[in-house]
């Protein structure tokens, strides 16, 4: 047994609706669901752990306490954050605001830019210098700012000068002179956070980082208290933006490196469950209760990009490559003012929620829809609902069917062919728009409200295959459990590939494999690896590729045939995603990345052992409604379905966490590790 065995380990990932808590020990494996508590998210994540204490999880043999948040996806979304100063290089305060050469509508006169994240009369120029190579031009007044120190109005100052990821020698004094002033607040270096070429790019990444710590230290703060006195004493983890873990302290530090932390949980969970099927290239599709989240995994690993926008903002650092439309099982359906069926942004949340889930929710949902065409019961898993049911159908006549002119199903069932075609526009955007066939993928689905959907997706993309996990109503939850500890360090240096040789690249990677090693500190060495990598460009673009350099990294050192070797994939990788490739033009380099991986063995998780026939799960037939017609349909126990067997559709296959849809040309099969897996009709 491994040692990530002997311990119960414990991911607990908060959501818009419900916070998921998956807790694992000697292989069982313990599923919770509570309502999560937005005004206070670490309520919901105490409740959940002592749920879990509650199904005989004994706390204090907790070893592992991975958490995926939203507190700072939420910051960002609601723009609720620390009053902010950016101290920047003198003539670029402006640079916030300029942002960007493209427009927000390209059509569109009047078109707003977003608000800059800090304010004008809070941003400062600072008088210094350095030249494109970190060159001092003009020295650093150190005495301005001193004086400046005392005048700030703010939480949290933002560092982000001039071409400081060649040399942050001006930013580090800076920070000196903030402190020898007398400034007590946080302070968030930009060649710390984000020390690369592109001046908006690195100085919003520096200033949302700067407005997200005070959030982020307060909201880690009040948690570790709260779990510390419920008597869990392992270390917290936090799910970075990277599909890695951080430790809190980092976490508090980079709190910009943890936007999008859930989904990410969700994507590497869901890469892990396809890869078990198979599968290293698939979809993922994550509907929770706001949103959907959609992914694209390959060669087993989820995308990770470095342009992927948060709300309003470009965030430069790197996230799991996540497209996210506003249609969960919880969004609100409305009729517009030209008669249009709308479905979301607008969500019912976990309060008051859906209209049949008897919480006080007035406005039909996603959710309600499902339940209107029987595709759903909300008393298999909330228990008595007290006659909501018939407040959802109410709702729907009320605010849908009667202003369309349409019955309650036909309402219904458009309210899931808009869900259903939000969703598939999502899946093309990570698929078909980057140079990715359907065809050749998987499709993992997972969320609440995931599988009700996902095969009449799956046959809109033509994907042959859905994988629906054992745990898919909290598999963002289960995907913590099963992520390695990652770091990131880069740093930006533009040259021409043909002027870059080996000892010059290893001494970069050197100097960030020295960053990285203390936070590897209590990782075995046989469990540490370094991925180094190189964003290259042809000469004169302005957009780049990753490209890994698949080499070692260390006294060794970097052999001369592998940058020939780098230059080759980079074509390669260029001609895939664009269409095209210019193997005789000039290269050139733009930032060396390093990652560090602490590798975590998966939890051993015990297969399910139900014996017995297919008809024992049988737990009702009941009229569903499949692309407009109603017919009989059985509803199957999830639990009680037997590994091995098969059923044909339309079913229902009900857990306690999520739902599976099968549609009448579909066949639904139990794997070996308990997940389903449906296997699409090519004619649907």
């Amino acid at each position: 047994m491994s040692d990530s065995d002997t311990a119960a380990r414990v991911g607990v990932d908060v959501g818009g609706t419900f916070t998921d808590v998956v807790a694992v020990r000697d292989g069982r494996v313990r599923v919770h669901k509570v309502a999560s508590t937005p005004d206070a998210p670490e309520a919901g994540v105490v409740g959940g752990l002592e749920a879990a204490a509650g199904d005989g999880l004994a706390l204090d043999a907790v070893g592992t306490l991975a958490h995926g948040t939203t507190v700072a996806t939420n910051a960002v979304l609601e723009r609720e954050w620390a009053d902010t100063a950016l101290l920047t290089t003198d003539g670029f305060r402006d640079v916030l605001e300029v942002g960007r050469q493209d427009r927000p509508a390209l059509y569109d006169l009047h078109a707003a830019k977003p608000d800059p994240v800090v304010p004008r009369d809070r941003r400062h120029g600072v008088a210094g210098r350095l030249d494109e190579r970190g060159t001092e031009l003009t020295p650093l007044d150190t005495a301005a700012v001193r004086d400046l120190a005392a005048d700030l109005d703010a939480e949290s100052v933002a560092v982000a000068l001039l071409f400081a990821f060649e040399d942050d020698a001006h930013e580090q004094r800076v920070r000196d002179a903030l402190r020898e002033g007398g400034y007590e607040g946080s302070i968030s270096l930009s060649s710390d956070v984000l020390p690369e070429i592109r001046e908006y790019e690195r100085t919003l990444a520096t200033a949302l980082n700067a407005a997200l710590r005070p959030v982020m230290a307060g909201y880690l703060g009040r948690l570790d208290d709260r779990v510390d006195e419920a008597g869990v004493g392992a270390p917290l983890r936090v799910m970075a933006s990277n599909g890695g873990l951080l430790d809190a302290e980092r976490a508090r530090d980079v709190p910009v490196r943890t936007l999008l932390s859930g989904p990410a949980a969700g994507v590497r969970g869901a890469a892990h469950v396809a890869a078990r099927h198979g599968h290293d290239d698939a979809l993922t599709m994550d509907m929770g209760g706001t949103s959907c989240d959609v992914s694209l995994v390959r060669d087993g690993e989820p995308l990770v990009a470095t342009d992927v926008t948060v709300g309003d903002y470009p965030v430069a650092t790197p996230m799991v490559d996540v497209h996210t439309v506003g249609a969960g099982g919880g969004s609100v359906a409305s009729v517009d003012a030209g008669g249009a069926l709308r479905v979301g942004p607008a969500s019912a949340g976990a309060d008051p929620g859906p209209v049949c889930y008897g919480r006080g929710g007035d406005r039909p949902t996603v959710t309600d829809a499902a339940f209107a065409l029987g595709h759903i019961d909300p008393e298999a898993f909330l228990g008595d609902v007290g006659g909501a049911g018939e407040a959802a159908r109410a709702a729907i006549e009320r605010d849908l069917a009667d202003p369309l002119g349409r019955s309650v199903r036909e309402a219904a069932a458009g309210v899931r062919s808009v869900a259903e075609a939000e969703t598939a526009r999502a899946l093309r955007v990570v698929s078909v728009e980057r140079g990715h066939d359907p065809r050749d993928l998987a499709l993992v689905a997972f969320g609440g409200a995931g599988p009700l959907l996902a095969s009449a997706v799956a046959a809109e993309l033509s994907v042959p295959e859905v994988v629906v996990p054992r745990a898919a109503g909290v598999l963002s939850a289960l995907g913590l459990l099963v992520s390695d500890l990652v770091y990131d360090e880069s740093v930006s240096r533009v040259r021409p590939w043909g002027e870059i040789d080996a000892a010059t690249l290893r001494g970069t990677l050197a100097d960030l494999a020295r960053r990285l090693d203390e936070r590897l500190a209590d990782v075995a060495p046989e469990r540490r690896r370094l991925e180094p990598a190189v964003d290259l460009r042809y000469r004169g673009q302005t957009y780049d590729l990753t490209v890994p350099l698949e080499a070692s990294v260390g006294d060794s050192g970097i052999a001369d045939p592998a940058l020939d070797a780098v230059a080759e994939r980079f074509h390669a990788r260029h001609e895939r995603r664009y269409g095209h490739a210019s193997p005789d033009e000039p290269l050139e380099l733009v930032t060396v990345r390093l990652r560090a991986r602490g590798v975590v063995d998966p939890p051993t998780l015990d297969p399910p052992r139900t014996a017995g026939r297919v008809a024992d799960a049988i737990r009702e037939e009941r009229p569903v409604t499949f692309d407009g017609r109603t017919r009989g349909t059985r509803v199957y126990d999830r639990a009680g379905l037997p590994a091995g067997e098969a059923v044909e559709g339309p079913a229902i296959v009900e857990g306690s966490e999520s739902t599976l849809v099968v549609r009448p040309p579909d066949r639904v099969r139990v794997a070996d590790d308990g997940s389903l897996v449906v296997e699409v009709a090519a004619d649907a």
